[in-house]
């Protein structure tokens, strides 16, 4: 994180979206989640998870609402506005998204080669991540014959490769072992100690139910008030929620 960067990273105003023909993924969601925060997004399949967390990288556009990340706001902001405050996002999807006939290495490097960091460091923040995730005998392997699991945690390293300023993780354990799943957390809480912001969606409660993070809920394409929801297992979990003129 630098000096200058804000104290809320991420703030949603009234923000709805909607597909074809009358897909209400989003609903007048409201939403702030500070600089350094770790955030859980839970609810349902369906919920509008996944689309909160596109709306962040700016691969949808709202139909309506505000969206500001890093203090900018992104129907505003310029192309190379865009293309620089990416290089702040880490984005592991649900999906994966790897090329699967490049090499685990060569995936891992794209998000720091895009930020033109020198092979050197590469190199070395790829090995560190492969020996944390205990794949470092995958380095030359192709993307494409990896485990489903090992997939998984090869798009998380890529997410978290370039040290980002803001993570969002989509189901990041969905297909991982409880042991495998606290590896990928204890580097998600690194990050977190080193100032970087995480919004992880998730549907594993056993992630958040230590009460140590927030935990906000979403239904139906609605942010949950604290009181409208079951109990989280987050004693933070009204904080900011700012459910707008509820």
């Amino acid at each position: 994180m630098t000096a200058n960067s804000p104290r809320v990273m991420v703030e949603l105003i009234k923000v709805s979206k909607t597909y074809p023909p009358s897909v209400h993924a989003l609903q007048d969601v409201s939403l702030s989640v500070r600089s350094g925060e770790m955030l859980f997004l839970t609810g349902k399949s369906g919920a509008g998870k996944t689309t909160l967390l596109r709306l962040l990288c700016r691969s949808e556009v709202p139909d309506k609402g505000l969206v500001e990340v890093a203090g900018q706001d992104l129907e505003r902001i310029s192309g190379s506005g865009l293309q620089q405050l990416r290089r702040r996002i880490g984005m592991a999807y649900q999906d994966f998204r790897l090329l699967p006939r490049h090499t685990v290495a060569q995936n891992i490097a794209l998000a720091m080669e895009v930020a033109y960091r020198k092979p050197s460091f590469i190199r070395k923040r790829t090995r560190e991540l492969l020996e944390r995730l205990r794949l470092s005998d995958k380095y030359h392997t192709p993307a494409g014959e990896l485990s489903r699991g090992e997939q998984q945690r090869i798009a998380i390293a890529r997410a978290l490769a370039n040290r980002p300023d803001l993570v969002l993780a989509d189901e990041p354990t969905g297909n991982l072992d409880r042991e495998t799943s606290t590896l990928v957390m204890e580097l998600f809480r690194e990050h977190e100690e080193q100032g970087a912001t995480l919004i992880i969606a998730t549907h594993d409660r056993e992630l958040f139910d230590d009460g140590g993070h927030r935990v906000v809920e979403l239904r139906d394409g609605r942010l949950l008030a604290p009181e409208d929801g079951e109990d989280t297992g987050s004693g933070d979990a009204s904080l900011q929620s700012e459910e707008a003129d509820q």
